[in-house]
């Protein structure tokens, strides 16, 4: 499966900096993967809410990434940030103090819908979080454990934030992680692409979508050697 190295993007002497350190090396592909769809929901989906951005082409890529989990019977996760009333108007999440906006994503709210145009299913995995990542204070490790999980693919919003927190606490949690780059969107290209850039060198594979796609309908994964 290729990946996205990056090189160049910074220039020469970057690229020889992060050599000598040993970064980029290739994940390996396990046999059983789980599909992680973060936050897209209305609120980071839809530029009408205060948190949102167009994110059209990247939940459509998404629901590509899903389409083809449903063919190879991978297991499908979506996470979403939702704060009870006292949450969203006290002062006891800290995250609120310095990202006031994201108070909006009420419980039972339009923001914190899942994106209507993703084919959410009852079979599905829902995890709501308080925070960036969807492993902090939830219980994604141990949903990943017991649905035999070796290989985190990781896609959704925002890229710089949730996606970011995410695909590096997967890797803390023990799983081989996978960032899929169409899949994922931000509010501004600068920190999307750093971001990625990051996550590339130190933490996962950014991948294309059509590799992704493959990788997770594969016919013979379960039955292959893993690279």
């Amino acid at each position: 499966m290729p990946v996205d190295d990056h090189r160049g993007l910074h220039g020469a002497e970057t690229d020889a900096v992060y050599d000598r350190a040993g970064f980029g090396a290739t994940v390996p592909r396990g046999q059983s993967p789980a599909l992680i769809v973060v936050d897209l929901t209305r609120g980071f989906t839809e530029p009408g809410f205060p948190s949102g951005a167009d994110l059209t082409a990247e939940v459509t890529a998404a629901a590509t990434l899903v389409s083809a989990a449903r063919r190879g019977d991978v297991p499908v996760i979506y996470t979403a940030i939702s704060y009870t009333p006292a949450e969203a108007e006290g002062d006891a999440v800290a995250w609120l103090r310095k990202a006031p906006g994201m108070r909006g994503l009420r419980e039972g709210s339009d923001a914190v819908a899942l994106d209507p145009r993703l084919d959410c299913r009852d079979s599905d995995h829902l995890v709501l979080k308080k925070g960036a990542s969807a492993f902090h204070g939830t219980g994604l490790a141990a949903l990943l454990t017991g649905l035999g999980a070796d290989t985190a693919l990781v896609c959704g919003a925002t890229t710089s934030g949730c996606v970011r927190a995410t695909a590096v606490d997967a890797v803390q949690s023990g799983f081989d992680t996978l960032v899929v780059r169409e899949a994922c969107g931000d509010r501004a290209r600068g920190p999307h692409d750093a971001a990625l850039f990051d996550l590339q060198a130190k933490y996962a594979d950014v991948v294309a979508l059509a590799d992704a796609a493959a990788y997770l309908d594969a016919p013979d994964r379960a039955g292959r050697k893993v690279s």
